[in-house]
């Protein structure tokens, strides 16, 4: 089985959830704190998914988590947008953490219709788990 740090997706949803971490962190106050802790949690939640689905053995597994991680970067980024427009975020940081999630998303994506390709053409994925995607 590969290893999951290999796959180029987890390590930007990894770097991503780090960032959204450290930033979120910097969010103060009591009127805000769920959505600090809302915004660490789905944050993590992208990375843990993808570990979570590389780890099965079908196409059709892997997929199944890897829309789980997608779906939390919709929400990471509605979380981002709030803090931002509550001004409890920089628009800077918050600005560049929106661009790192649409790079996630797009990737995800990516790594779907790849997974999907092969199921149809009845082919089994070389490596998904593995799979670099530009």
């Amino acid at each position: 089985m590969a290893d999951f740090k290999k796959l180029l997706v987890w390590q930007k949803a990894h770097a991503t959830a780090l960032d959204a971490h450290r930033i979120g962190g910097r969010i103060r106050g009591a009127n805000h704190s769920t959505l600090r802790h809302q915004i660490i949690k789905s944050a993590m939640s992208v990375p843990a998914n993808i570990v979570e689905g590389s780890g099965h053995q079908s196409a059709r597994e892997f997929s199944r988590f890897l829309r789980m991680a997608l779906n939390s970067t919709t929400e990471l980024e509605y979380q981002i947008l709030t803090a931002k427009d509550l001004r409890v975020l920089p628009e800077s940081g918050s600005l560049t953490l929106l661009s790192q999630i649409i790079e996630v998303r797009k990737m995800i994506y990516g790594l779907m219709r790849y997974l999907s390709s092969r199921a149809a053409a009845g082919e089994k994925p070389e490596n998904p788990r593995a799979t670099r995607l530009n």
